[in-house]
Formats: structure tokens, C-alpha cells, sequence
């Protein structure tokens, strides 16, 4: 009986000098913390995970060197092969803690609260699917290195480590939707087809990348549902990513009015509306006909915006804006449908009312710029190239 209480209060002695040196290393890290990210994220992440892992490796060494009276008895060797499972546990949990530590660290050197982040999101991204993975891996290399503590299951237990290859055979045969979704995951991760944030069109519902898995991509749509899809979704059908380049987009506003809408009233209208709203940044300020059949003419207003969200709430202030312009100056302009009446003849007014002035025509220097999206501004060359191309001649263009 007194060996026993020997060992026991040698086991707390030992847990007590662990638990008092982990103290003093914490003490220590925070007080660098102000200097060093990594001692500030080592403070955070990793005190709980070692504090662990120390108490259990002190108890362990306590315990296998005060019980030297039990050797061979088998209440030592349970209780050392406890401790040694709770060692590889503890220990397995600190590695995976310092992973965290330095992938969190690294994130913190690429801020996404700045208007060009695409470089951080791809960062962002990388790191949270690896971060995933390597939490997966060790989760799976402590499972097997504890299955191999059992002398009669040590067998199976390396063949869990040195036959992957057997394994992942017929893992692959057994499931081979989960780890084709796996594999589309890494390969989003690290092809940057998408990233977090970025603002994506899927099924027909915009939205943006709330959550990326390894199995599953998160879409938060604009009215805060959540779409949520296999990762196989976006390597194996077309969608929209309408931030992968930069968060800047360009969006449309269409109107179908009459044909004695003054077009150049409408232009300078709308270039007065986006000047005067925060929400334009500045580049693009287009309004063309773009079509006139079916007894009307199709004007579309071309507007940018710095981001998606923006863009929305500019679209619509320009077709609340218009509309209400249309309505109250010009409501000659508003859409109709006009019957002509005729003498016995078939003959009508206008066929022999000649024109009162000659409708004048514009030259073609004379165009305004925000009559044209290729071309006329700096913004409109640059997309003139890249959609025509730079080697074209410009007569060729027109």
C-alpha cells in the first residue's frame, strides 16, 4: 500500500512541476505577444493543447519509473498503455494546434478588408482547405499509430500505415462520389477557379462563397439563403464568377420605350444620375440603342460599380431614376401602340407632309463618349482589345 501511494504522489508532483513550467511559458509568450504575431496566435491556440500534452507525458514518465515494484504485474502494464494512448492523443493534439498556429499567422500577413483582395481570398482559401486537410491526416496517423500500441491488433494496425495503397483502392471502389468531391476540392483550392467571397451566378441564384470544404462549397445568396453544393458542381459545369480578375463588374439596366424617346436627353440624364451617387466608381457610363423592333427601341444603360453589392443597388437607382425621367419630362417617350387610319385610298397624313427641317447628323467625332462601350475613353479601348484584339485594324472593328 505505501508503494502505491509513492507512485501517486510522485504522479502529482510530476503533474504539478509540468502544469508550473507551462505556466511560466505562457507568462513568457504573452508578454512577446505584443511583438510577435506567431507568440501572440502560440498564446491563443496552443497553451491548452501543451498544457495537456506536458501534464500527460509528466504523469507518464512519473508513473513508469516509481512502479518498478510492478514490473510484470498487469496492472502496470494497462496503466502504462493508457498513458502512452493519452501521450499520442495529447501530442497529436499540440501538432495539430501549431499547425493551426502557423496557418493562422500566415493569414494574418493577407487582409481581405481592402478593396483589391483577390490575392488574400486565394490565399484564404489555400490555407483553410490544407488547413482541413492536415487535420484529416493526423487524425488518421494518430488513429493508426494508437491501433499499433495493441500487440494483437498490430497487424492491422501496419497495414493501415504501410498498405495505403490497398486502402485507398478500394476506398476509392467503396466511395467514389466522396473522394471524386475531395479531389474538386483541392483542385478548387489550388487552380483559383474560386475563391471565399468571391461573388458567383449558380442555378440561376447570385450570391456569394460563404464556406469552401473539402466536400461541399457554402453559397450565401443575396436574400441570405444558402445554396450549398458538391464541390464536383464547380469543376464539371459551367457558373459565373463575376469577381476572379477583380471585385469591379460592370451591370446593365434595360428599358423598352418609344421610338420619340430623345436619346441624347436620356445619355446626359443618366450621366448626371451616376456623377452625383457614391455608388459609381467612376469608369463606365454607357447608354445605347440596342435594338428597335416590335414598335419600340431597347435602350440599355451601362453602368459600373466597385463591387457586386453596389452594382445591385446602383442598377436600380438608374431604373427607378429613368423611369420617373421618362414619366414626368418626356411621357411622349413612354411606350405605345399607334394605329394609323387612312382615306379610301389607303393613303395617310404623313405619306405627303414633307418635313419640316432636315434631321441633322452627327459625325463621327461628333459621338459623345458614354455612346460607346468600345471605345471613346480609356476603359473602352482597353476592352476594344481584349474583345477584338489589338492586332485588327480599327476600321476593321466598326
Amino acid at each position: 500500500m505505501r508503494y502505491y501511494l509513492e507512485t501517486t504522489v510522485v504522479a502529482l508532483v510530476a503533474a504539478a512541476v509540468a502544469l508550473f513550467v507551462v505556466a511560466v511559458v505562457h507568462r513568457v509568450t504573452r508578454r512577446l505577444g505584443g511583438r510577435s504575431r506567431l507568440m501572440t496566435e502560440l498564446t491563443d491556440h496552443a497553451h491548452r493543447p501543451f498544457r495537456v500534452a506536458a501534464t500527460v507525458v509528466a504523469i507518464q514518465f512519473a508513473v513508469r519509473f516509481s512502479t518498478g515494484y510492478g514490473v510484470g504485474t498487469h496492472w502496470r502494464q494497462l496503466l502504462l498503455h493508457l498513458l502512452v494512448l493519452a501521450v499520442i492523443a495529447s501530442v497529436a493534439w499540440l501538432v495539430a494546434a501549431l499547425l493551426v498556429v502557423v496557418e493562422d499567422t500566415a493569414l494574418a500577413r493577407f487582409r481581405v478588408d481592402v478593396p483589391d483582395n483577390r490575392h488574400a481570398r486565394r490565399v484564404r482559401t489555400q490555407v483553410v482547405m490544407l488547413r482541413r486537410l492536415t487535420i484529416a491526416v493526423i487524425v488518421i496517423l494518430t488513429l493508426g499509430v494508437m491501433l499499433m500500441t495493441f500487440p494483437a491488433v498490430r497487424g492491422v494496425g501496419a497495414g493501415v500505415l504501410t498498405s495505403a495503397g490497398v486502402v485507398g483502392v478500394v476506398a476509392a471502389l467503396a466511395a467514389q462520389s466522396l473522394l471524386g468531391n475531395v479531389f474538386a476540392g483541392l483542385q478548387l483550392a489550388f487552380s483559383d477557379a474560386v475563391r471565399l467571397d468571391d461573388v458567383v451566378v449558380v442555378e440561376g441564384e447570385w450570391g456569394r462563397i460563404e464556406e469552401l470544404t473539402l466536400s461541399y462549397v457554402v453559397v450565401q445568396i443575396w436574400d441570405d439563403r444558402r445554396l450549398i453544393l458538391p464541390t464536383s458542381y464547380f469543376t464539371s459545369k459551367p457558373f459565373q464568377n463575376w469577381t476572379r480578375t477583380e471585385a469591379a463588374v460592370l451591370g446593365t439596366a434595360e428599358f423598352d420605350v418609344d421610338w420619340s424617346v430623345p436619346v441624347q436627353a436620356m445619355r446626359e440624364e443618366l450621366r448626371r444620375l451616376v456623377e452625383s451617387s457614391d455608388l459609381w466608381d467612376g469608369r463606365v457610363c454607357v447608354l445605347q440603342v440596342t435594338d428597335a423592333t416590335g414598335g419600340t427601341v431597347r435602350i440599355r444603360a451601362l453602368v459600373s460599380a466597385a463591387d457586386a453589392g453596389s452594382l445591385w443597388d446602383l442598377r436600380c437607382l438608374v431604373r427607378e431614376h429613368l423611369v420617373a425621367w421618362v414619366r414626368d419630362q418626356r411621357p411622349v417617350a413612354m411606350p405605345r401602340v399607334r394605329t394609323e387610319l387612312g382615306d379610301a385610298d389607303s393613303r395617310l397624313p404623313w405619306q405627303w407632309v414633307q418635313p419640316r427641317r432636315a434631321t441633322p447628323r452627327l459625325t463621327d467625332g461628333d459621338v459623345p463618349d458614354d455612346a460607346r462601350l468600345f471605345g471613346g475613353s480609356d476603359d473602352g479601348d482597353a476592352r476594344s482589345e481584349a474583345f477584338v484584339g489589338p492586332d485588327e485594324p480599327a476600321e476593321a472593328r466598326r
